[in-house]
Formats: C-alpha cells, sequence, structure tokens
C-alpha cells in the first residue's frame, strides 16, 4: 500500500467561511460526492461505498466533549481510545506542527495501522479549545480516495471561535499561550563540551564530544537533540537521541511537553594514528549505519528559566533550573541549572531529517 502523508492539514481551516456546509456539534464540513453519510448521537460518519476490490475509507466527525487539559494530553488520550481502541497500532503516530485557529489548539497525527487482515493508514485531528476537545478520524487502506480525504480536510471549518474567557475555567486553571514575542520563540539554543584525556595538568582534546541543542518554534512546537562520540573508545559509535513536542512559557516558567522520541546508536567512520582532535571529531559526526533504536521516555517537566547574557561566551545563555536529573539534560550542573546558548542558524549544528 502507498503510503499517504497529510502534512499540515489544517493549515487551510478557517473559523468563518460562506460556502453552505454541514454541521455537526462544533464543525461543518463537505460531503465528498457519492459517499455515505450515518449519522449517531456520537458521531458522523463519511464513507465509501464498496468498489468490489476491498478499498475502503472512512471519515469520523466525533461529538466534541468538555475537557481542561492540554492539547497534548487530549490528542494522546483520544488516540488511545479512538485509534488503538479501535484498530491496531504498532508505532506511535507521526506528528505534524501545532496549529493555533483563534483558540484552538489544533494537533494533526497519523500512523500505519492493521484490522485483521486489512493495512492502512489513520489520521487523527485533535482540536482543544472553548473547555472542550473535538475529533476527526481519518481511515483509509488506499491512496484510490486521496483526493476526496484531502478536500474534506479542506472543507472543515470550527465553527465555535474559542474566547479567553470561555478557556479560563472555574476553578481558576491558566490558560497559557506562547506568542511570538516569547524570548525563546524561533531560536536555537546549543550546549557542548569536548572530551578531554590526560592528566588536568596536562590534558589535551580527544575528538570526543557531547552537543545539546533546543529549537523552539513559533506554533508551540519544539525540538530537542543529544548527539555524543568518545574519540577515546575502542570501537567508536556516535550516540543520537531526539524528540519533538510542544512547549508553554509563564512567566519565568517554561513546561516542556513530548510528544515523540527516539535513541539511536550509529556506525561512525574509521580513526586512525596522527589523527588530529577536528578532523577525529569530524570523522564521529558521521552516521554511516543505524546499529540500534529504541522508544524514547516521554518526560515532562516545568523548568524556572532565566536568559541572561555570559560575556565569555559573548552570547544569551538560557539556563534552565532543575534540583533532579533529566532524560534530556542529565545531572545537573554548576548551580543545578543547565545553560544552552543561542546561537545562529548559520553556526548551529543542523540535525536534518530526524524530525519528518
Amino acid at each position: 500500500m502507498k503510503k499517504i502523508i497529510f502534512i499540515n492539514l489544517f493549515l487551510s481551516i478557517t473559523i468563518f467561511g460562506f460556502a453552505q456546509k454541514q454541521t455537526f456539534d462544533v464543525i461543518s464540513f463537505d460531503i465528498p460526492k457519492g459517499w455515505d453519510k450515518t449519522v449517531t448521537e456520537n458521531g458522523v460518519q463519511l464513507s465509501t461505498k464498496d468498489d468490489g476490490k476491498g478499498n475502503y475509507a472512512a471519515m469520523v466527525i466525533v461529538r466534541s466533549v468538555a475537557s481542561n487539559a492540554p492539547a497534548s494530553d487530549n490528542f494522546n488520550k483520544s488516540w488511545e481510545n479512538l485509534v488503538k481502541g479501535t484498530v491496531k497500532v504498532t508505532e506511535a503516530p507521526s506528528m505534524s506542527d501545532m496549529d493555533i485557529e483563534k483558540g484552538w489548539n489544533v494537533i494533526t497525527g497519523q500512523a500505519n495501522y492493521t484490522d485483521g487482515a486489512a493495512k492502512g493508514l489513520v489520521t487523527l485531528i485533535t482540536a482543544t479549545g472553548n473547555e472542550k476537545m473535538a475529533n476527526v478520524v481519518i481511515m483509509t487502506n488506499t491512496d484510490k480516495y486521496q483526493e476526496e480525504i484531502l478536500a474534506f480536510v479542506n472543507s472543515l471549518e470550527i465553527n465555535e471561535p474559542a474566547t479567553e474567557q470561555n478557556n479560563t475555567s472555574n476553578t481558576n486553571i491558566t490558560t497559557t499561550v506562547v506568542h511570538d514575542n516569547s524570548p525563546l520563540t524561533g531560536k536555537i539554543w546549543e550546549a557542548q563540551t569536548l572530551e578531554k584525556f590526560g592528566s588536568s595538568g596536562n590534558s589535551n582534546y580527544s575528538g570526543g564530544f557531547r552537543k545539546y541543542q533546543y529549537k523552539f518554534n513559533a506554533n508551540g512546537s519544539y525540538q530537542f537533540v543529544y548527539c555524543a562520540a568518545s574519540g577515546l573508545a575502542n570501537n567508536p559509535l556516535q550516540l543520537l537521541q531526539y524528540e519533538t513536542g510542544t512547549y508553554t512559557v509563564n512567566g519565568n516558567q517554561l513546561t516542556i511537553t513530548p510528544l515523540k522520541g527516539a535513541n539511536e546508536e550509529w556506525s561512525v567512520g574509521k580513526i586512525n594514528n596522527g589523527m588530529g582532535a577536528e578532523l577525529i571529531r569530524k570523522v564521529l559526526k558521521t552516521r554511516l549505519t543505524k546499529l540500534k533504536s529504541s522508544a524514547r521516555k516521554l518526560e515532562k517537566i516545568t523548568y524556572p528559566f532565566t536568559i541572561e547574557y555570559w560575556q565569555g561566551n559573548e552570547a544569551n545563555a538560557l539556563c534552565l533550573k532543575h534540583t533532579q536529573n533529566t532524560i534530556r539534560e542529565g545531572s545537573p550542573g554548576q548551580n543545578d541549572q543547565s545553560c544552552f546558548f543561542e546561537t545562529t542558524a548559520s553556526k548551529a549544528e543542523i540535525f536534518n531529517g530526524l524530525f519528518k
């Protein structure tokens, strides 16, 4: 089966449209020509007719339910209940960046599934706003209906704009919005240490390294990468660990909510005697063959943070305070904090291909 990729499905969604649409609960939509429509108390299902070859597609608009949970939590819960509770999914969903539509946070994810002998692709769209959660589920085992599915997605409209008043519950839960002028937004923050060998008074760089990188996007998503290799190892390999998810900033509090990630080990190029540290470091940064890959523990943490100018580094530093070991930064550093320096895109190491 050819895998169907729906990228940025909600880019064309608007709150108020002028086309004549059908409406169910808080979602308006167009029905593809010739598709069947089934309405129940809890949702609307649109489905193709039997083509005699076993090909099918179905799209379900689920009635919204009350929820004060963050958008990422709502998506994860819906994935467990609506997707994994219906078909067999063995992989984590491939996520698109979170989109914000007039107060509604929209997250899209998809994965391959099996349902008995059938194999297909399932897409979940979760919208969170107005103390509600709404979902759309799309399932198909063919690319035959791709145009109809994309037309349906492009027709979707949220017909109940969220308001600041409605997004604040009676229990005084604070709604945090990531603004474009957040001090973290659109920036890359890196930290690196280089491996040394020999006594402290007569030490030299070996070519080994450890690098940490955060990237915070204006749409509320983030990327984190840890990359390390030792020039002193008998059989050098590169450790590559990464994750992506959402973040919020509330005053001096940064909350990281990972949605997916992986830990990998890669073989690297050959190190020869007589190589200098810079050349060894270049060899260690090559990734030749993936030796091992495993799921990454996803750890939600809130950090108090500061941004300070470090004269010695001639750069701003993002300092995350933590008093416990974390998956991302490991043991706390000096003064129980880890610091990362603002780096321009031209100077930052770009980890291409990790977040597709």
